[in-house]
């Protein structure tokens, strides 16, 4: 299982304007980088759940996310 953690910011990778495009809330954006520290998937999606269950599902040992509203 994953461990959630509250980070203070993480950058937004679907816009205001995507939103029209996708009035299912259904669209998930990712950002796959490798480094040294190993793989980092940054992700975002108009609904939390689905992108948790992605990310999960990949094996993420940490999911990190931010409160906005």
């Amino acid at each position: 299982m994953s461990e959630y953690r509250f980070v203070p910011h993480l950058p937004d990778l679907i816009e205001p304007a995507d939103y029209p495009d996708d009035p299912a809330g259904r669209r998930v954006r990712l950002r796959i980088r490798v480094g040294a520290d190993g793989v980092e998937i940054l992700g975002d999606a108009a609904r939390a759940a689905t992108l948790e269950a992605l990310l999960e599902g990949l094996g993420a040992q940490e999911i990190q996310q931010m409160l906005c509203g």
